[in-house]
């Protein structure tokens, strides 16, 4: 879903047009959510239908159902299909969006950064409402009727976004853009070919500089077509990949919101009255709840404040909003340390180390501050980014500059899940359970925590050393 948008995006941005894009892309997704629909359907309810094989099993006399071949490949034919239409909106959708503002203009040009930030408002909104409403639809009233309401809450979407479409402002699609795409990977291309050491006590801007005299001279003693514009063009592309480089950090700690967290309030006491209990797979909601608070205050009140005292039009600079964010999601992760320090006291206390069915008598509103930050983070380093590499790349490719911003969300994840397999690998050995025990009160949690604070201090040291030059 996070890696597809590098695909999508320059063919949206150079061939298909963004609007266009979206449009099959919110195709793509009803259509696999229809196709979920029904497949929940016919797997509903007690599994007895034409399409079950039913097997025995050396454990009981009843039989088991299991779903068919021709199932399974229908079932993941739907997500991906989904799956499709999320990659394609989640970057010509926004990119489409910010286009309907003038950056020349100083009013639209402020409106343009509020955009990134109630987009993400609306975002985590239907996040929040998946996360109680639907989660609660799927387990009482079967699967087919959340699917099916997210089907039709997406068709009355895409009605919504086509009634308006006389009113949009359209980018053209034409060979000038194609050969802007087709001009930059030239240039990147020549560049590797012919980068040319500079001697050690030059800087690392003045070595990127001679490169690209280098290639310069070269392209034009050889009689090709690169020119300063196209050489300008992969610039600003290439300036970006060391910020891409540093953010990776932001990712990893983020995903833990929606994993690690989950995991602790599994084993914490959810109950909210007398008999209620809040399901665990609900309380990211306090995730969505964090960025809608903080992502309209920010708007409404942070930004027109600093603006009076800064005079900028956005108040500080994007690079200033994403360090904020670095800064909030390092210390985030201490909060989460703290708390999962004294969860495992907790169940020490009460002799609940190797229980790990029973509930830890300690409240899960105790996660709350670290959900509250994490939001925080997003508000400012989630949104900055969107915002600082849709600005930064040329005008024909701005689809492919959100889709690096959200890149960083999909490689980040990966080596989030590689970094826990190898400490589990790591610290498991002779006997132990490790830092990532299926049973969490013999786990240390509080420990990875840890570590990612630090990595996200070393994070923040990088990005100001950097953005200083």
């Amino acid at each position: 879903m996070f890696m597809l948008p590098l695909i999508i995006s320059p063919v949206a941005d150079c061939y298909i047009g963004r609007f266009r894009t979206v449009l099959f892309s919110t195709f793509s997704s009803i259509l696999g959510l229809g196709f979920l629909t029904i497949s929940a359907a016919l797997n509903g309810g007690s599994m007895d239908t034409t399409f079950c094989v039913s097997n025995k099993t050396e454990e009981a006399d009843k039989p088991r159902a299991y779903p068919s071949t021709v199932q399974v490949s229908f079932f993941f034919l739907s997500l991906y299909l989904v799956v499709f239409g999320i990659a394609g909106n989640s970057t010509c959708g926004t990119a489409f969006g910010a286009d309907q503002f003038d950056g020349d203009n100083l009013s639209e040009c402020k409106s343009k950064s509020s955009f990134f930030t109630w987009k993400q408002i609306g975002g985590s909104v239907g996040m929040a409402l998946s996360n109680t409403i639907l989660n609660y639809i799927q387990d009482n009233l079967g699967w087919g009727l959340g699917f099916g309401i997210s089907c039709i809450s997406l068709i009355v979407a895409l009605i919504i976004f086509v009634s308006a479409i006389k009113t949009y402002r359209y980018s053209v699609i034409d060979e000038g853009k194609q050969k802007q795409l087709s001009g930059t990977i030239e240039v990147l291309v020549a560049t590797v070919k012919n980068w040319r050491i500079s001697s050690p006590s030059k800087t690392s801007q003045e070595e990127a500089t001679d490169g690209f005299i280098a290639m310069l001279n070269d392209a034009e003693s050889s009689g090709n077509h690169v020119t300063v514009s196209k050489v300008e063009d992969a610039r600003s592309l290439l300036l970006l990949m060391p910020v891409w480089i540093i953010c990776l950090i932001f990712p990893m700690i983020f995903s833990q919101s929606t994993t690690l967290f989950t995991e602790q309030s599994r084993t914490m006491d959810r109950t909210l009255g007398s008999e209620f209990q809040i399901p665990a797979a609900s309380i990211n909601i306090f995730n969505g709840l964090s960025i809608i608070s903080f992502a309209g205050i920010y708007d409404r009140l942070f930004v027109p404040l600093a603006r009076a005292i800064t005079g900028k039009p956005n108040g500080i600079t994007t690079l200033q909003r994403i360090g904020s964010g670095i800064f909030f999601s390092a210390v985030s992760m201490v909060g989460a340390a703290i708390v999962e320090r004294k969860r495992l006291q907790t169940a020490i206390d009460f002799g609940l180390v190797d229980m790990p069915d029973e509930t830890v008598p300690m409240s899960v509103w105790w996660l709350v501050p670290q959900y509250l930050l994490i939001g925080l983070a997003t508000v400012f380093t989630g949104i900055g980014l969107q915002e600082l590499f849709y600005g930064q790349v040329p005008n024909g490719l701005k689809s492919v500059g959100l889709s690096l911003s959200l890149s960083l969300v999909g490689i980040g994840s990966f080596i989030s899940g590689l970094l826990i397999s190898v400490i589990q690998q790591v610290t498991s050995g002779d006997g132990q359970y490790g830092w990532f025990s299926d049973n969490l009160n013999h786990a240390h949690l509080d420990y990875f925590y840890w570590l990612l604070a630090g990595l996200g201090t070393l994070q923040m040291i990088a990005f100001l050393c950097y953005t200083k030059k």
